[in-house]
């Protein structure tokens, strides 16, 4: 009867557990959902929730023959054209950067490890820039070019920042963002070298690379979408593994984990997602460092609830950030990213001061 209890008891907090899992992940798609449709009607031309949910559940298979609300073509070319390109390319980055931040943070057992400030962003900027600025087009065209090189730039920088960080074995916090900030000043160099080169194109670049949307082109953002998808349901399957690494190196390995190549996967993965981010948004900070660490205060370290809430946490507040950045100061357009540093630098600051404090 003991074991029929504790089995028993075992089973009923899982479902407890699994219950609020799923009540914070669907709490999270909602306001996802509801802080895209909120962006999409706000702008110059005012456009209601009903005309924006209409215009595009039109363009859905099934739902659009149903849909009976009326709109403007220009009201349709607003929504399309220019509004969900920017709002979609925002989440999808949102939702990259604050997995890629939650699987560095748990590699390197670091919270202050993030894309941006491993450099991994600037380097996915410097292969992005060749491709804009220079026409690196890789014989598959400039659209489909400027994510393989952002890519390219991104894993470069990553396996950069691990080999000089790397000291006996283990990754102390201190050389970590020495070297993360090293390779991050390179690469912004060659990106001011770069910029010194171009033409006309300098002004469009310098707006990208700050965070602005520039790049409405449906190809490349289906494109990211897709390789972020997939990249972020990878990473997914390995929560267990995550898991692990967070009990340290020698005690993951004795639970089975083939600890360095895990480990490699996991510098691959992160870093081609942040590079499919940079690609359509350019260089966004500090959300892959604040976001994985609020929702570990609010859900636990667990990585199988941790990535797929910062993954919605992330995209709503790149969302919110770009709605922001087009309204606060209208009819100026700041760049998404100058928004999440005056938000993400104070927090950063916060941890470095607390880090003792700070636990994984």
């Amino acid at each position: 009867m003991g074991h029929v209890g504790q089995r028993l008891g075992a089973e009923e907090r899982y479902l407890r557990r699994f219950a609020k899992w799923a009540a914070v992940l669907l709490a999270l798609l909602g306001a996802l959902i509801f802080s895209m449709a909120f962006s999409a009607t706000v702008g110059p031309m005012d456009i209601s929730a009903w005309k924006v949910l209409g215009i595009i559940a039109h363009r859905l298979p099934l739902v659009g023959p149903l849909v009976k609300v009326s709109w403007s073509g220009l009201e349709e070319g607003v929504v399309i054209g220019l509004r969900m390109p920017r709002i979609l390319s925002a989440a999808v980055a949102g939702m990259a950067l604050a997995v890629a931040g939650a699987v560095f943070q748990a590699i390197f057992r670091n919270p202050m490890a993030d894309p941006y400030i491993l450099g991994v962003s600037s380097g996915a900027g410097f292969g992005a820039s060749l491709a804009i600025v220079m026409g690196v087009t890789a014989g598959i065209g400039l659209i489909y070019s400027i994510p393989l090189m952002s890519m390219l730039g991104a894993v470069l920088t990553m396996l950069l920042v691990y080999g000089m960080a790397r000291s006996g074995g283990g990754l102390p916090t201190l050389r970590l963002l020495l070297s993360g900030i090293v390779v991050s000043s390179f690469f912004s160099a060659l990106i001011s070298l770069i910029m010194a080169l171009a033409d006309e194109s300098v002004h469009a670049l310098l707006y990208w690379l700050f965070g602005g949307f520039v790049i409405g082109d449906w190809g490349l953002i289906g494109v990211a979408t897709a390789v972020i998808l997939a990249g972020s349901i990878a990473i997914l399957l390995f929560s267990r593994e995550l898991n692990l690494i967070l009990l340290g190196e020698e005690q993951a390995k004795q639970l089975g984990l083939e600890v360095e190549r895990f480990k490699k996967l996991m510098f691959v993965l992160p870093s081609v997602i942040t590079a499919m981010a940079v690609s359509v948004n350019g260089i966004i900070g500090f959300v892959g460092l604040v976001v994985p660490h609020v929702m570990r205060l609010l859900v636990g370290p667990d990585h199988r609830i941790l990535l797929p809430s910062s993954a919605l946490a992330g995209a709503i507040l790149l969302v919110l950030c770009d709605l922001l950045a087009r309204t606060v100061l209208r009819p100026i357009v700041l760049p998404t990213g100058v928004v999440t540093a005056l938000f993400g630098s104070p927090f950063f600051a916060y941890l470095l001061v607390r880090g003792r404090r700070i636990r994984m």
